[in-house]
């Protein structure tokens, strides 16, 4: 089969297109990112003009919401369904889902799911003032193209909120000239999961894929917010948790002919459950980590996904972790610093076995696996078993395989379920079946 994979800002869905490549099937990927048109180079062919290759593929895979700094790859797959080509990709209202969190939590509340306390700002001083006369621990979100810089996202700690607007004050100075806007949600206090569900374009496969995110830089997350540093997972059936959550919205997914992983994070708790956010498209390394888990064909999966077939999906039965192996200077941008300690850096492995490593930013030149791009984040390394701790023992046992000088990684991943997560859970009932 022909796969084109299109990433029409930065680079993300390259280990996905590798693993297709690697199954047999003839593979093009786009990349529209100058800074970030090295990575793959060497383990996936490439393609200067994605539109060019369109009538030739089988499956067109789009891999994020944003065409540069703009949303806009919903409108771009919309728009290629209509001419008759199968697509993995949104559309422009489930792009919004991402975009605009205002617009998000009305949807979910038409569909009857609980939200969170939450309101949109324009205006720096407003939200000041709300915080003022309403004094409580909030949430910050960035809203737009500079959400993307994570490390924005700030969790209160304070009952009255003055660290918060404390925050506020020095986005408005730094960062005024582009945070268009933010959302301000009430902090809750609970276990944070995230249900994420593929769909055909009329309904969700089984099984159902439930995930951890660990976004903080350090273990014991504390530092500076990150894009993600790993992620732990399972697979199960339509539990509660599936039903009360992304389960409401398949009639809406249905009408709207979405294609492709949609994810809900949420905060749950004894009292119910508080949707997050959405990531209408791939998460990053969560991808990584699904497609290491299936034990049926990747390929076929998507191509029956595209086509909206009901695709034959097999997954390992148990825990999964990925572990993010980053450089410095991330999750910060410093080019100076890059080119000192990262640019080029060879990836070497201890052992012959490339068993659970994946790349990110990383290309193959000569034979040596070296990191690329620009980010920092050369490979995620993964794990599986029985128990989330054979999972991490496995996954970290391959990390102690690789040397890439000044590389780090949070060597937490996963704990969480095992101290006391599942556990909650379990004891709540979100993970049994959903007629309990």
């Amino acid at each position: 089969m022909n796969f084109l994979f299109v990433s029409a800002d930065a680079a993300l869905i390259t280990d996905l297109a590798w693993q297709v490549h690697r199954e047999g099937h003839d593979v093009r990927y786009y990349i529209e990112a100058e800074r970030d048109r090295e990575i793959g180079d060497g383990f996936v062919p490439k393609t200067d003009d994605w539109r060019a290759e369109v009538d030739w593929a089988d499956v067109v895979v789009f891999d994020d919401i944003w065409v540069g700094s703009d949303i806009g790859t919903g409108a771009l797959a919309q728009e290629l369904r209509e001419e008759g080509h199968a697509v993995v990709g949104g559309t422009p209202n489930t792009d919004r889902l991402e975009e605009d969190r205002g617009y998000a939590m009305e949807v979910l509340e038409e569909h009857g799911v609980n939200t969170v306390e939450q309101r949109v700002f324009r205006d720096f001083d407003e939200g000041i003032e709300y915080v003022r006369r309403n004094r409580a621990p909030y949430v910050i979100k960035p809203l737009g193209e500079v959400q993307n810089v994570k490390r924005l996202l700030y969790v209160g700690n304070e009952d009255d909120g003055s660290d918060v607007v404390e925050v506020l004050r020095a986005y408005k100075e730094a960062w005024g000239h582009r945070m268009k806007g933010f959302q301000l949600q009430r902090k809750v206090e609970g276990v944070e999961i995230a249900v994420c569900g593929f769909f055909n374009g009329e309904t969700f496969v089984d099984p159902v894929n439930f995930n951890f995110e660990h976004k903080k830089l350090f273990p014991g997350n504390i530092g500076p917010s990150t894009g993600e540093m790993g992620t732990s997972m399972f697979w199960a059936g339509r539990n509660r948790l599936f039903e009360e959550t992304l389960g409401r919205l398949e009639p809406w997914l249905a009408a709207e002919g979405y294609v492709g992983s949609i994810d809900i994070n949420c905060i749950v708790n004894e009292h119910g459950i508080s949707p997050l956010e959405f990531t209408p498209r791939f998460g990053y390394p969560t991808i990584t980590l699904q497609e290491e888990s299936f034990e049926s064909s990747t390929a076929q999966f998507f191509y029956d996904l595209a086509h909206g077939n009901d695709p034959d999906l097999s997954v390992h039965n148990g825990f999964q972790i990925a572990v993010r192996i980053v450089l410095p200077p991330f999750p910060f941008t410093d080019e100076k610093t890059y080119d000192e300690n990262s640019r080029n850096a060879a990836v070497v492995f201890e052992t012959d076995s490339r068993e659970g490593v994946h790349i990110e930013d990383a290309k193959l030149v000569d034979g040596q696996w070296r990191a690329a791009g620009e980010s920092g984040i050369p490979l995620v390394v993964t794990g599986k078993g029985e128990t989330m701790q054979e999972a991490r023992r496995q996954a970290y046992d391959r990390v102690d395989d690789i040397v890439i000088p000044n590389l780090y990684y949070r060597d937490d991943i996963g704990e969480r379920w095992i101290s006391g997560d599942g556990d909650r859970l379990l004891a709540w009932g979100y993970l049994g079946p959903a007629d309990e």
